[in-house]
C-alpha cells in the first residue's frame, strides 16, 4: 500500500516562509490564504477571476487566487500584499506602496492589495513602458472608485525611480 501521508499535504513558501498544509482538496489559493494561513490582505471580490481583487504572485507571475487550485501549485513561491515590504533591506513601505500613497491611488482601498500585486507583476514583466501599456497591463484589475488615473501615475512614478 502506498504511503498516502506523503501525498496528503501541500508545501508552499508564502512571503518567504515555508508552510506545510493538509491536503487542500478543491480549495483555492484564496481559501488557504483566508483560512489556515490567516492572511486576509488578499481580497475576495467576484470569485470568478474578473475583478483582480485577489491578485497575488505565484513564482513571480500574476494570478487570481480565487481561480488557482491550491493543489496545483505545490512547491510554489507565493507573494501576497503582506509580503510586499517584507524585505529586511527595505526601510518602511515598498516603493510601489509609497507611490500609491503619494499619488492618492486609493480611495476605499478594497481593490488596493490586488492593484499593488498586479502592478508589481507588471513592473517585473517590463510591461509599464507607457501610460497605454500600464492601462492595458492593469486592465484585469477593477476599481469601483475610479482611481485608475492615479494608479497609473503611481506605477509610472515607480518606473521613473527604477
Amino acid at each position: 500500500m502506498p504511503d498516502t501521508a506523503s501525498l496528503s499535504h501541500l508545501t508552499l513558501t508564502i512571503n518567504g516562509h515555508s508552510h506545510a498544509l493538509a491536503d487542500p482538496g478543491a480549495a483555492t489559493l484564496l481559501d488557504l490564504l483566508h483560512g489556515p494561513l490567516a492572511l486576509r490582505g488578499t481580497k475576495r471580490g467576484c470569485d470568478a477571476g474578473a475583478c483582480g481583487a485577489c491578485t497575488v504572485l505565484v513564482d513571480g507571475q500574476r494570478v487570481n487566487a480565487c481561480l488557482t487550485l491550491a493543489a496545483l501549485i505545490d512547491g510554489a513561491q507565493v507573494t501576497t500584499v503582506e509580503g510586499l515590504a517584507a524585505d529586511p533591506t527595505q526601510a518602511g513601505l515598498h516603493p510601489l506602496q509609497q507611490a500609491f500613497i503619494d499619488c492618492d491611488a486609493l480611495q476605499c482601498g478594497y481593490c488596493t492589495p490586488g492593484q499593488l500585486m498586479s502592478a508589481l507583476g507588471l513592473l517585473a514583466e517590463g510591461g509599464a513602458s507607457s501610460a497605454a501599456a500600464i492601462a492595458e497591463g492593469m486592465s484585469g484589475n477593477l476599481c469601483r472608485c475610479g482611481a485608475y488615473p492615479m494608479i497609473g501615475a503611481a506605477i509610472a512614478r515607480v518606473v521613473g525611480q527604477a
